[in-house]
């Protein structure tokens, strides 16, 4: 891409609205820009970092057999009243359509899946089964201080296992589990992320969270310095104690939670009547499972993690581009090299953002490269190419090193 063409631009100033330094930087680099408070436009880079986290995502989740659909965000009143939650759930976003119709906004989508699945399941012959959808959702949250890390409209991937047995829904709990470790490993935040007991609300006595420490993290986990797992203050009594070891904790810090994943039972199913027969001929209630994970959010949850005081450091896994192209001076050849490797780099299938605006001085450009963070820097200068070069670094590392110009088609980072 040419970056003259690019519409959005950089902004110098930090947004003095918001408190989160993700969501500056992402407003302040043309990722993202605010609509009201909790609602948010995606531009370009943005949705091209959002494309490739849905990717990785989707991938996982069939390589665990999930079958992606998409069910509908206008869910009627008469699912959420059967479910208790019409009256019960305090984020849920209500409106009348034509002829006093009422619907709920899709905050999340137990009223659609289950009714779906009826439709298909009726034997212990048909089960397990795992479907999975990413869309966006619609909460009325109370509180939406911190950007990307809590919104009204969000984009959210989830998935509904559906089982005969409680030990069946153990073994696909845990394969999800292992599916989101993956995921954070890919994103460069597994280091940062802890599989973390919380409390499991009106589903179950525990549920499990991925809380990702961060400063502006609405939540307070203790954490086993042995075991690599968290708890989350709302469910401690008296001294925190690792669910695992036993080893009282004395860790804590804030984090933000990235996904959940909830043992939902018959929570769901016994209200629509969702039943099978099993393999005695008896009508037994299905078991079910919800796995979320935000992308929006951890998009925001990955800035966090990894940025500097100069801006975004993108893992390689989700950056919009692989390569920030920067030609110094308006010397010809420069500009003439500079092209013929944009070109070479697109032909082997690199992704590229060529700044060629003009101008913009060099330490114009260096800034805005920083702050977009591109994994890549390469820069073209009458200075290197006296050695018939060009200067390469990386976005997180202070040293530079040349590379002959010939050899540029050799870049390849994946």
């Amino acid at each position: 891409m040419l970056q003259s063409q690019l519409f959005t631009k950089t902004i110098k100033e930090f947004p003095k609205d918001e408190i989160s330094k993700s969501t500056q930087f992402l407003i302040r680099a043309g990722f993202v820009d605010k609509l009201a408070a909790g609602v948010y436009t995606l531009l370009p880079l943005g949705l091209k970092v959002l494309d490739k986290i849905e990717k990785i995502i989707t991938e996982e989740m069939e390589g665990i057999s999930g079958q992606k659909i998409s069910m509908p965000a206008l869910i009627p009143k008469e699912n959420w009243k059967k479910t208790g939650r019409w009256d019960n759930f305090d984020a849920l976003f209500k409106l009348k359509g034509k002829g006093k119709v009422e619907y709920g906004l899709g905050a999340t989508h137990e009223e659609v899946v289950v009714p779906l699945i009826k439709k298909y399941v009726s034997s212990y012959k048909d089960l397990p089964l795992a479907v999975f959808q990413i869309q966006n959702k619609f909460r009325d949250e109370l509180r939406v201080k911190s950007g990307l890390l809590r919104t009204r409209e969000f984009l959210m991937k989830d998935l509904y296992s559906f089982h005969a047995s409680e030990k069946d829904l153990e073994i696909y709990y845990e394969k999800v589990k292992e599916a989101y470790f993956r995921i954070f490993k890919k994103l460069k935040i597994d280091d940062q992320t802890y599989l973390t007991l919380a409390s499991g609300g009106t589903f179950s006595k525990n549920s499990h969270e991925f809380q990702t420490i961060t400063s502006v993290g609405e939540d307070l986990i203790y954490i086993c310095s042995e075991c690599k797992v968290a708890i989350n203050k709302e469910i401690i009594k008296g001294k925190a104690g690792c669910w695992q070891c036993g080893k009282i904790l004395s860790q804590k810090d804030k984090s933000i939670e990235v996904a959940n994943i909830f043992k939902l039972k018959e929570k769901y199913t016994k209200p629509f009547d969702l039943r099978f027969t099993d393999k005695d001929g008896q009508k037994r209630l299905v078991l079910m499972g919800c796995y979320g994970i935000g992308l929006s959010r951890l998009m925001g949850a990955v800035v966090e993690v990894l940025h500097d005081q100069n801006g975004i450091i993108w893992p390689e896994s989700i950056a919009p581009f692989e390569f920030h192209l920067i030609p110094i001076g308006e010397n010809q050849k420069v500009k003439k090299v500079a092209e013929s490797i944009y070109k070479t780099l697109q032909k082997v299938k690199q992704e590229v953002i060529y700044d060629d605006r003009t101008g913009k001085t060099p330490g114009e450009k260096f800034a805005d490269c920083d702050l977009i963070g591109i994994p890549y820097r390469i820069v073209v200068s009458e200075k290197t190419l006296e050695k018939d070069c060009v200067e390469v670094k990386k976005r997180n590392e202070s040293k530079t090193k040349l590379i002959e110009v010939g050899k540029i088609s050799q870049l390849y980072v994946k």
